[in-house]
């Protein structure tokens, strides 16, 4: 289930912060606590509110001249953003020619603000005696870049043309088969004939096709990597892998080895559900195509990047016949509509002692799709104003998979309610993965016994087969992505530190691919092709880690919320669903945005000032068991 959440201050190719969202499936063009691809465009002429101007370079910058610096950008940045947030939401909601104009005109200038605001945060670095909130304004504004520009126009202008060509690419990326002559198929279509063929011909033809798309992003990417490392250098950084590790609190070469270290906790399940999926691949497609021992063909896993698993549920399901809960039926039969199923979210919320949404949240919100114009249908959370205008975008149908998608949402409006008094900088979630992480924890609470409480389940399944079966279809979607959302910047990391030369893009493309995911190219690549480009953050530069670091988060946040709630038994049994402690835990986390360090945010929910993937062993420890018996005999690992 691909669903959309606030990235704040996340640059696009046009080099300055345009508060996006983006999922790790895809991106939708959203904004405000949402947001997606945004408009490129250069730098416009002089901006309605322009960064206070630069000291000049004989005056040495005072604590003082930061402190009214920061203030000044926090003022200028909640107008600009709300411009934008406005334009964008105007822009998803009524879909024309003279919105998308609008909205790119609003971006401009707020590029051109920000390009300029960046590098004078930069001239502030060393300053002494700075406050401890006015240091974080800094760093947050310094670090917020994801695609920063030289100073030089003529390569601005370059490297804004660049990724608008690298995002066009992919959107505009069509198969039309072997000869070119077949009938054009899109990404969407062909990830339906991914998700659903179980033909190994077919499967490949639509693999393959649609990684041709990618071959003409290979130059242009080399040079994005060369400018963009420019100016990361003109702002301070080594390069632009060791600007976006310098997001998290640490030191850059701190936060590689932390990241190291989270996977290392959850490697073992994941080889073991790797072992378990590649035996059942092998009884479906031939031991012929699917050695043991050896790495997946990456087109048998249900996904055009192999990085969920969900699709080829019923090809590994461990208990034929099982009863599935059928909430889908029950909420038709009670006519849940889609306001009552937002009033449902919300009473979750409410439960824990937490306010209500304010009344503008149901009357400006898009609950449905409307029929007299065209939307972006894609889930996301907003606050339009960064005033709690809180809003949710979805075209709701009375479905579980809506239902639970509506709980995550409202994660998100939950933390923008309890944020919105800060100053617009530190109005993000802690680090880039505490936003989706809420939203997915919030949603592990929905368990059987949550469904019934509501009165939406009648009785809650009992025995083991059931629940295997419940875990399996789970971690088929958490646990398999976990590699994945570990490499994809693992790779732009070593090609921007120039560990990994041009010459060898896809030569180490794959080779993390291996060691990570256990999943090999389905037939001979060379360097022609350009591999990562087929995954729309490559092109797109929208950095990745954040998704890795959202999973292992949303079960550390659970199993918190559990503990604070007294809750003793089984995690995978835990809902929070009426307890306060739990909701004050919660609120205590959401109060802080970003104004203080992560580990603050993450000790006031948890206690803790590490992040722990413990908590994903302890919430699948009875599939884990169960597939270790399964394994027995078989030749795991690659």
């Amino acid at each position: 289930m691909n669903r959309t959440f606030p990235v704040k201050l996340l640059l696009s190719a046009a080099l300055a912060v345009v508060p996006l969202i983006v999922s790790p499936g895809c991106a939708s063009s959203a904004h405000g606590s949402t947001g997606g691809s945004p408009e490129t465009a250069s730098p416009p002429p002089a901006a309605e509110a322009k960064p206070a101007e630069q000291k000049s370079a004989e005056v040495q910058p005072t604590a003082d001249d930061a402190r009214q610096f920061a203030v000044r950008v926090n003022e200028d940045l909640k107008r600009l953003w709300t411009r934008q947030s406005t334009a964008e939401w105007i822009k998803a909601t009524y879909i024309t020619d003279d919105t998308e104009r609008n909205a790119a005109l609003v971006n401009e200038e707020v590029m051109g603000y920000l390009n300029q605001a960046i590098k004078q945060a930069a001239s502030f670095k060393g300053v002494q005696g700075l406050d401890a909130d006015t240091s974080r304004m800094l760093h947050l504004l310094r670090v917020s870049s994801a695609l920063p520009a030289p100073s030089d126009a003529q390569k601005r202008a370059e490297l804004a043309g660049i990724a608008a060509k690298l995002e066009g690419l992919y959107g505009k990326g069509k198969y039309c088969g072997k000869d070119g002559k077949g009938q054009c198929r899109d990404l969407g279509e062909l990830s339906d004939v991914m998700a659903k063929s179980r033909n190994y011909d077919a499967l490949l033809d639509a693999w393959t096709g649609w990684h041709a798309v990618s071959q003409p992003m290979r130059p242009l990417y080399q040079r994005l990597v060369e400018v963009s490392n420019e100016g990361a250098q003109e702002i301070g950084f080594q390069d632009l892998g060791s600007l976006w590790r310098s997001n998290y609190d640490m030191p850059p070469e701190a936060f590689e080895k932390e990241a190291q270290r989270l996977w290392g906790q959850v490697k073992p399940l994941y080889d073991e559900l790797h072992c378990y999926v590649r035996a059942r691949l092998a009884r479906q497609y031939g031991e012929d195509k699917v050695p043991a021992g050896k790495a997946i063909p990456a087109h048998l896993l249900g996904n055009m990047w192999a990085q969920e698993w969900n699709n080829i549920y019923g090809l590994v399901e461990p208990y034929k016949g099982q009863p599935s809960l059928d909430v889908d039926a029950e909420l038709k039969r009670q006519n849940y509509d889609a306001i009552r199923m937002v009033k449902a979210g919300e009473t979750f919320f409410t439960s824990l002692g937490l306010k209500p949404l304010p009344e503008t949240f149901w009357q400006r919100s898009q609950f449905t799709k409307p029929r007299d114009r065209d939307v972006v249908c894609h889930a996301s959370a907003w606050d339009v104003t960064y005033d709690n205008d809180l809003r949710i975008k979805m075209c709701i149908k009375s479905t579980e998979e809506d239902l639970v998608t509506i709980h995550h949402e409202l994660g998100h409006n939950y933390y923008y309610t309890y944020y919105y008094k800060l100053p617009v900088l530190f109005q993000q979630g802690a680090h880039d993965g505490f936003h989706e992480a809420i939203g997915d924890a919030i949603t592990l609470s929905i368990t059987p016994g949550y469904l019934k409480q509501v009165g939406l389940l009648k009785e809650v399944p009992q025995g083991d087969k059931g629940l295997i079966n419940l875990q399996m279809k789970d971690a088929m979607e958490k646990v398999a992505f976990l590699p994945f959302g570990l490499l994809v910047d693992q790779w732009r990391w070593e090609v921007f530190s120039g560990r990994v030369k041009p010459e060898d893009y896809n030569k180490s493309w794959w080779t993390l691919r291996e060691k990570y995911q256990g999943v090999r190219a389905p037939v001979e690549r060379s360097e022609a092709d350009f591999d990562p480009g087929a995954k729309y953050h490559v092109p797109a530069n929208v950095p990745y880690t954040r998704y890795f670091l959202a999973r292992i988060l949303q079960f550390q946040f659970h199993r918190a919320l559990c503990q604070s709630a007294g809750y003793k038994g089984p995690l995978h049994e835990c809902s929070v669903y009426g307890n306060k402690e739990a909701g004050k835990r919660l609120q205590a986390m959401l109060e802080m945005g970003a104004s203080k360090p992560w580990p603050d945010a993450l000790e006031a929910m948890t206690g803790q000032r590490e992040m722990d993937a413990s908590a994903i062993l302890d919430y699948f420890a009875p599939l884990r068991r169960w597939l270790q018996e399964q394994n027995k005999g078989q030749k795991c690992g690659w």
